[in-house]
């Protein structure tokens, strides 16, 4: 027990580790591109930080063959990434998160419960409509409703612009530069991915030595793991005063997740990925739906009053992840 106990939190702190290196690079890459920084924040370091998510489900859907690991762990991630929104509150001292974060994050927030609405839906009904064997229809939908959203986001964000953070004065428009990045970025990404391949194996001896069940183990040690990269880069973000790159990545990450869910589905032989998961996961998608609820009123309300280290939106949402835990650890 012990030994697989220092094997998963070795995983997690390589990923850990390289995942900030990743973001870092990732957030240089962009500045050498000339990419949008704005569209950098909401969507591909989203989408950076959410590797471990990625090969952590085709892991678990693909080799050890768990609907329940996979899909835990995507909902479970999405409920901390909500939860992390709290922890950046803390960060943000005497101001409120959400009363300096840009009211455009409403949209990310917005399309991301219309898409746990529909894995609702996947994780209720007894089956899913067949495409071709084992592929079915809600992998499809998953795919289109993400495109359209990130399209959305991408025109809402063009048409009001965040503003950019400056980079370190080092990172020059080079060819040489951009090698030394893109080697590094690459490096990086390989070691996340290995630890991330790992972790499912190490998740399902701890299952099996602590009798736990197998959604839980997702949604609370291989989530709270495989997040580690977007506590680690927002935190960083705030520190500089880069709110609105803290903000759009977690809630960016939750919209990239749903679509990681899709491809773990490909992955999945055995059946549906979310017939087969246990129905007790529709816990964490009605959890998400409320704290995404409770953060979208902050970013419209911005109350500028925070009576404690938290403001009462961002106490809710810790609450609502607590209750979340609780109920599906009751479900065991």
């Amino acid at each position: 027990m012990i030994v697989t106990l220092l094997g998963f939190f070795l995983c997690a702190a390589i990923i850990f580790f390289s995942g900030t290196k990743l973001a870092h690079y990732g957030d240089q890459l962009a500045e050498i591109t000339g990419m949008s920084k704005a569209w950098f924040g909401l969507i591909m370091m989203a989408s950076i930080t959410s590797l471990p998510e990625l090969f952590v489900g085709i892991s678990s859907a693909s080799i050890i063959e768990s609907a329940d690991f996979a899909v835990g762990d995507i909902l479970g991630s999405c409920v901390f990434n909500l939860a992390i929104l709290s922890l950046l509150d803390v960060f943000s001292k005497k101001t409120h998160l959400f009363s300096v974060a840009s009211p455009s994050h409403v949209l990310a927030g917005a399309l991301g419960i219309v898409l746990f609405s529909f894995v609702g839906i996947g994780l209720y009904l007894p089956y899913d409509y067949k495409i071709i064997d084992w592929i079915g229809i809600s992998s499809i939908v998953f795919i289109i409703i993400y495109l359209v959203s990130i399209k959305l986001v991408y025109q809402y964000d063009k048409e009001h612009p965040l503003a950019n953070i400056p980079l370190e004065k080092a990172v020059l428009q080079s060819k040489k530069a951009l090698k030394k990045v893109v080697f590094w970025y690459t490096i990086n990404a390989l070691v996340v991915i290995g630890a991330a391949l790992l972790l499912p194996y190490f998740a399902e001896q701890i299952s099996n030595q602590t009798g736990l069940q197998k959604s839980f183990i997702g949604t609370l040690l291989l989530a709270a793991s495989t997040s580690l990269p977007e506590i680690a880069v927002s935190i960083a973000a705030i520190k500089i005063g880069a709110t609105d790159m803290a903000v759009g990545n977690l809630l960016g990450s939750n919209l990239f997740n749903i679509f990681i869910l899709a491809i773990d589905n490909l992955f999945y032989r055995k059946g549906h990925i979310l017939v087969d998961a246990s129905e007790s996961n529709i816990i964490s998608v009605f959890s998400i739906i409320t704290m995404t609820a409770i953060a979208i009123i902050g970013l419209t309300y911005r109350s500028k009053s925070k009576p404690f280290l938290l403001a009462w939106d961002t106490l809710l949402i810790v609450i609502m992840y607590v209750f979340n835990m609780v109920i599906l650890y009751q479900l065991q």
